[in-house]
């Protein structure tokens, strides 16, 4: 077969010129045909789109296109023709084919059908071969691509922080331990307890649950800082929003209160969503469609926003900014609360928020993204800056439609005796985390930060329903394959 240049497929169907001879891999996603002319399907993962590869049958050896199935990678040398058929300008009018990879068709998970979600999970290792898989695998790489563009064209600093630690930055202690003890033989101190002196590091490690507090170490020196990497949770939670791990984008600012955190999240999560648009239209486009044809038969009232009308309205509206007692007042008067349509009941003052009471607030109420601001202390974390009522921090949280919650945050306590004492109140040690301590006592400023999961990000960019789809290899309860 002779050596040609390899054109991908989605630089190909950008073309107008015919007559040129190119060479195209991918992996055959449908074959039809009769005696005379078949038609060849080919993907090879750089769009949403097939390109349509014609084969005049009797040019070609017959055990030769019997081999050319559904799933078998084939390279092909072929003449760029207008296409006859709708959908795309061009076709390939193949002259010479290799098949580089056999598929046993009759084993083959993925046949011409429509798979469910359950089922493409099962299978991970193939499912970025379909089409929605492809679509996802795109758009998350186009995020993270557009996280990295925002931060350095705002000039902050990319850290990386400690995949093992041994703090709990949320004081959870839903955390995966790091060891490298013999399990079968754990050394114990005389009081009978494991004696981590002999481990690795000489003191319990776990995963990371945050970047953040390293990253307020950095930001207290070079003033604006993000961290974007794994974090690990062991919440034994077998739910569609919840995952063992997951990715999180974590910017620290020195000299930010929580109005500037506030307008760095809005800025931020719209960058994000015009990147999206403007950037993968055509695999958004198929997953609205995808999305609008497993809605269909709903009642109109069930139905979720069409996905890009979704982003757009995030694009066109100012969020909506309060405070959290506001936001229970609304809630303990809404028709939901007052005729028990809610299923956490809004009490008043201290109500922990649901995403069913994020949403009615961003859907129903205000018709905007919204942000939550002045949380009570009591349910919030140890690091939040307290307000002088005593009572509340100033958290923020940003609220979006059909997810709720997408960002939370808050501006840090830099008093140094405030931030101790609700360490003791809430029993952190503070011999184990003199270090962040420290950076209250030598030059300590104003500061704020957020979190963004980005799986959390994903779920809304796509219109997924279920986060297991929006990451590769998901890690969840009693599941780690692949």
């Amino acid at each position: 077969m002779e050596q040609i240049r390899r054109t991908k497929i989605t630089d190909l169907l950008k073309t107008t010129e015919t007559g040129q001879i190119v060479n195209v891999k991918g992996w055959v996603r449908t074959k039809r045909g009769n005696k005379q002319v078949n038609f060849v399907a080919l993907n090879d993962g750089t769009c949403i789109h097939n390109l349509q590869i014609v084969v005049d049958v009797p040019n070609f050896d017959e055990s030769q296109l019997k081999r050319i199935t559904t799933g078998a990678a084939v390279s092909i040398n072929g003449e760029v023709c207008a296409s006859t058929g709708s959908g795309q300008a061009v076709e390939v009018l193949a002259k010479e084919i290799e098949v580089m990879g056999d598929c046993d068709v009759d084993k083959y998970p993925l046949q011409p059908k429509k798979h469910s979600l359950e089922f493409l999970r099962e299978i991970a290792h193939l499912r970025f071969r379909t089409n929605t898989f492809g679509a996802i695998a795109r758009v998350r790489h186009a995020m993270i691509f557009a996280v990295h563009q925002f931060f350095t064209q705002k000039g902050f600093l990319n850290i990386h922080t400690p995949i093992i630690t041994a703090s709990d930055a949320e004081g959870a202690g839903e955390m995966f331990k790091v060891t490298t003890l013999d399990l079968d033989n754990l050394p114990r101190t005389e009081e009978g307890d494991i004696n981590f002196k002999e481990d690795f590091f000489g003191k319990a490690t776990n995963l990371t649950v945050s970047g953040q507090l390293e990253g307020e170490l950095a930001a207290l020196a070079m003033g604006e800082i993000y961290t974007f990497g794994p974090t690990f949770r062991a919440e034994n939670s077998n739910t569609s929003r919840h995952l063992a791990e997951f990715w999180m984008i974590e910017p620290e600012m020195a000299f930010y209160d929580l109005n500037d955190n506030m307008d760095l999240a809005e800025e931020f999560l719209k960058f994000l969503i015009k990147y999206a648009l403007d950037n993968c239209l055509d695999d958004l486009k198929f997953l609205s469609n995808r999305l609008q044809e497993e809605e269909k038969g709903k009642k109109a009232e069930d139905k979720t926003m069409e996905l890009i009308e979704k982003l757009e309205f995030v694009l066109s509206n100012d969020f909506i900014r309060l405070p959290y007692t506001e936001a229970i007042d609304i809630l303990k008067n809404s028709k939901p609360n007052k005729k028990g349509k809610f299923k956490y009941p809004i009490d008043g003052f201290g109500s922990d928020l649901q995403s069913e009471h994020e949403r009615y607030l961003v859907e129903k109420h205000f018709k905007k993204p919204v942000i939550l601001t002045d949380y009570p202390k009591d349910i919030k974390a140890f690091y939040m800056k307290q307000n002088e009522d005593g009572k509340t921090v100033r958290a923020m949280d940003v609220l979006f439609p059909q997810i709720g919650e997408i960002i939370g945050g808050s501006q840090r306590e830099e008093n140094y005796d405030k931030l101790y004492n609700r360490m003791t109140e809430m029993e952190i040690p503070a011999e184990e985390m003199w270090w962040y301590l420290d950076t209250r006592r030598f030059g300590s400023v104003v500061h704020s930060g957020f979190g963004l999961g980005f799986e959390r990000l994903m779920l809304f960019v796509t219109g997924m329903g279920n986060i297991r789809d929006v990451i590769p290899f998901p890690r969840t309860p009693k599941t780690a394959e692949f």
